[in-house]
């Protein structure tokens, strides 16, 4: 609709430059250009960095015609905008009535969304006197999250809000948090979550998280990576939410020797944060409120509104719990 607006001559329908048409255009340029900073700007309900390019439509390259049928979901969505494509083509609708709607709805979403947000925060740490989560009932609450439905960058969050509720006792901070779908290659970091002393910037801990089981390939490019970067890393975790063999446990101890001292270690996700609450056992309630702050300013395409309205939830049912 945008590039409609600004170009009357384009065909909606033909936001592919491959489709070689006078009427075409490029999509990715209205969205790298213009979308991407609007969407971030008003804090919209969007995914910033793809908006209009999302899987469905990324690969296409032909006229999206009512004729085309997309995968994607849910499928009716994505026939209603192909009728809507159709009908600003025709002139059965205005494009800046289109426009002006989408731009409407997304504003009463986006403040809809941060009402529920502001009704679930209302209801946590109601009673300041009330006792703090034992260290037990916040594993617990953390491991209902886990279970939650795209919860992949959950533990990234997990170990850097441990380290910010303990930095001034361990004399370590965590360095700015990439992006979530960020390859570690793009953004030159050492793994997802990179640890520097208080006063510098050398990375010397690095956190790698896994959804799956390690294998002895990840350690190799772990390894890679510290060698390619020239970091001073002395400790290179994975935290896994699948079980450890023995074999790849062996592996990553035997390249202590070979690397002159970089250790290699695999921790299961729950039991690492188990350990830290039970270690800094009076800082249990600075690291639940930090992990809820870094979920809530995460990105809603990294932590969906599902999962931050779950944690506030699951927040409010633990400490109103008799």
């Amino acid at each position: 609709m945008l590039a409609k607006s600004h170009l009357p001559e384009v065909d909606p329908r033909k936001p592919y430059t491959k489709i070689g048409s006078k009427d075409c255009f490029s999509g990715r340029t209205y969205d790298e250009q213009f979308i991407g900073d609007f969407i971030t700007k008003h804090n919209l309900p969007c995914n910033s960095t793809t908006a209009f390019l999302t899987p469905t439509l990324r690969n296409m390259d032909q006229t999206l015609t009512t004729k085309v049928v997309l995968v994607g979901r849910p499928a009716a969505m994505y026939q209603d905008a192909l009728r809507v494509l159709d009908d600003v083509h025709k002139g059965t609708v205005s494009v800046q009535d289109v426009l002006d709607e989408a731009i409407r709805l997304l504003l009463l979403d986006r403040d809809a969304r941060k009402a529920r947000l502001k009704t679930l925060l209302s209801g946590v740490g109601r009673v300041a006197t009330a006792l703090p989560l034992s260290s037990e009932d916040t594993v617990n609450l953390i491991e209902q999250h886990l279970r939650c439905k795209g919860s992949s960058r959950l533990p990234v969050l997990i170990v850097a809000a441990a380290y910010e509720a303990a930095k001034a006792k361990l004399g370590e901070r965590v360095l700015n948090l990439t992006a979530h779908n960020a390859a570690d290659e793009q953004t030159g970091a050492v793994g997802d979550v990179q640890i520097t002393l208080q006063d510098e910037d050398k990375v010397v801990t690095s956190y790698e998280m896994k959804n799956k089981a390690v294998l002895q390939g990840d350690i190799d490019r772990a390894l890679q990576k510290i060698a390619a970067q020239g970091q001073h890393v002395q400790n290179y975790i994975f935290i896994t939410t699948e079980a450890v063999t023995d074999e790849v446990r062996e592996y990553a101890r035997s390249k202590y020797d070979e690397t002159g001292g970089v250790e290699i270690a695999i921790l299961d996700c729950v039991e690492f944060i188990r350990h830290f609450l039970h270690l800094f056992h009076r800082l249990r309630k600075d690291f639940l409120d930090q992990y809820q702050a870094l979920v809530l300013l995460e990105s809603d395409s990294a932590v969906s509104q599902a999962l931050k309205e779950a944690l506030l939830a699951l927040r409010q049912a633990a400490e109103s719990a008799d």
